[in-house]
């Protein structure tokens, strides 16, 4: 599990800044993470961090593409 910024939702990506100083988007949510979270409208939660474990793969046509997933979010400040 790593701790990381919610920066912007865009244009199907989540945007996320992690304390390494690692910037990453992710293109999957786990649904029960977007039950929580409404990462996509809720500007509030812009700016928070949280706990964030992901998932790494393969895109299903083996172009090369590496498809990350938010698994488990939770939020760990309210400021």
């Amino acid at each position: 599990m790593e701790i990381a910024e919610f920066n912007k939702y865009s244009d199907g990506y989540y945007m996320f800044s992690f304390e390494n100083g690692v910037d990453m988007a992710f293109e999957e949510v786990h649904p029960k993470v977007l039950v929580k979270y409404d990462l996509k409208n809720d500007d509030s939660l812009i700016g928070k961090t949280f706990n964030l474990l992901f998932t790494e793969s393969n895109s299903r046509d083996d172009d090369g593409w590496v498809i990350y997933r938010i698994e488990y979010l939770e939020l760990i400040n309210t400021n």
